[in-house]
């Protein structure tokens, strides 16, 4: 794609618009979001990423447009993943629902930030070292068998990272929220509050999960901006998407498992294309290896919703199938201690 600089420009500045009316919501009135309120939004951010979907259809051609699609549909899932250690950290760190939303928001921005700075990079190594798709196809492989590992979604998924361990050891906390503030005055002592150790662990737990997206995403395109898109029309309407699915989240008790299903089928792909394109002296003596064929991204794309459809029903069949059985399984009696 030959993207002009006006169209990057246009692009990232109603991104950047659309995320400070957010900002500009959350800042003048701290709330939980209505169950319509949530809804109103999410439908228009999906909304928007379907039009911005089409438009590249009609302006690039369908290839694109899959490409996009695909690649937004990838990033969603990750970034629901992301949601769900989110509720983790808001759960484990008592977050309080009013404030839940400005932690949520700034924890958006965080991701934007460094998925961007991931997008920069890994776009000026793939243009200078077309062999660096064999580490990502291998890296993604690895965290699918990784992820796979872990089965089941439970409560104890969440790992303090070392960056979190270290400010809570060495920074003079206080217990007590106070509002959003970061730091406050006691007793003559700054002090840090509660909502910048979760603000700190929601950035730690961005800069992770971009290291699993980004080469995620390459894999299904090699487009810089369609990259960028897909990442920030995943992260639209997040915020929303976690009051609106709320402790539903939880349900997706197969969600690991289908993300690694879904990392693992992208990291074969990569390596797959890298073989394709291949330029490693020692791999078919730097010739590409013409016999290998390459996934085209409509089977990509509807291996995608394939795999993400089936982690959403048999999670669901599996939660409902628990709790009939819990209806149906009698208490066991207790004794009667004076027996």
């Amino acid at each position: 794609m030959d993207i002009d600089p006006l169209v990057w420009a246009v692009s990232l500045g109603l991104a950047g618009a659309l995320l400070l009316v957010d900002v500009a919501v959350v800042a003048r009135r701290p709330h939980v979001p209505s169950t319509a309120e949530c809804v109103r939004y999410l439908a228009f951010y999906i909304g928007l990423a379907v039009l911005f979907g089409i438009g590249v259809w009609l302006t690039s051609g369908a290839e694109y447009a899959g490409q996009f699609y695909a690649g937004w549909l990838t990033e969603y899932s990750l970034s629901v993943d992301n949601l769900f250690v989110f509720l983790l950290i808001m759960g484990k760190f008592a977050v309080p629902k009013a404030y839940q939303q400005t932690a949520l928001l700034i924890g958006i921005i965080l991701a934007l930030v460094f998925r961007g700075l991931f997008i920069w990079a890994g776009a000026a190594v793939i243009d200078a070292f077309s062999w660096v798709f064999y580490l990502f196809g291998a890296f993604l492989v690895y965290t699918a068998w990784k992820v796979g590992r872990e089965g089941e979604a439970g409560d104890d998924d969440f790992h303090p990272p070392l960056i979190l361990r270290l400010v809570q050891r060495w920074l003079p906390a206080t217990p007590n929220y106070h509002g959003v503030k970061l730091t406050v005055v006691e007793g003559g002592r700054r002090l840090i509050t509660p909502m910048f150790v979760v603000l700190v662990a929601l950035g730690a737990t961005d800069l992770l999960f971009a290291f699993d997206s980004i080469p995620a995403i390459f894999g299904l395109t090699s487009e810089p901006y369609l990259v960028l898109m897909a990442n920030l029309f995943a992260l639209m309407g997040l915020r929303q998407l976690y009051f609106l699915l709320g402790d539903l989240l939880t349900r997706l008790v197969y969600l690991n498992i289908g993300l690694a299903v879904l990392l693992g089928f992208i990291g074969v792909k990569l390596v797959l294309h890298a073989l394709h394109e291949n330029e490693v002296p020692f791999i078919n003596g730097g010739e590409p290896v013409a016999w290998v064929p390459e996934i085209p991204i409509g089977v990509s794309l509807g291996a995608i919703v394939v795999i993400l459809g089936t982690t959403a029903v048999a999670s669901i069949v599996k939660v409902r199938r628990d709790e009939r059985r819990a209806v149906t399984v009698p208490d066991e009696p207790v004794a009667d201690p004076t027996d």
